[in-house]
């Protein structure tokens, strides 16, 4: 079973994934994203925790790559965080992890709110600075 659960914070919202991101569910995370994408006042930062997330297809990558362009065509960043070894060779062998900063945890994720990235893709800079810090 899939879950998205949302936490709204100051100058992020943080998205916690739970269970197979694949075609059946990523509808679900597309939904979040629509709400969290919708309102008037657009936080800069979406980062989306993958401590919990089991599996992740083509499906939900490419609903990834979406949330991504949205959030940077409005100015916003998105940054992954915590994914598990399984999921990363899968984003690493798409190149996913290139275009979308990826930290340890959640929380290294939301370390800099107050100098987010602005508008396009992010630099790959806070990515492999994690990488090293993680040994990878």
């Amino acid at each position: 079973m899939f879950s998205v659960k949302v936490r709204p914070m100051a100058r992020a919202t943080v998205f916690a994934l739970r269970g197979q991101l694949d075609h059946h569910s990523a509808v679900q995370l597309a939904e979040a994203a629509d709400a969290a994408l919708a309102g008037p006042r657009l936080q800069p930062l979406l980062v989306i925790d993958c401590a919990d997330l089991d599996f992740c297809d083509s499906t939900g990558i490419s609903t990834l790559v979406t949330i991504h362009q949205r959030l940077s065509a409005r100015g916003g960043v998105l940054r992954l965080a915590a994914v598990p070894g399984s999921v990363a060779r899968v984003f690493g062998l798409t190149g996913l992890d290139q275009a979308i900063g990826v930290f340890a945890t959640a929380q290294r994720a939301l370390a800099d709110t107050l100098h987010p990235p602005t508008g396009g893709i992010p630099s790959s800079a806070p990515a492999a600075r994690e990488r090293q810090v993680e040994g990878r």
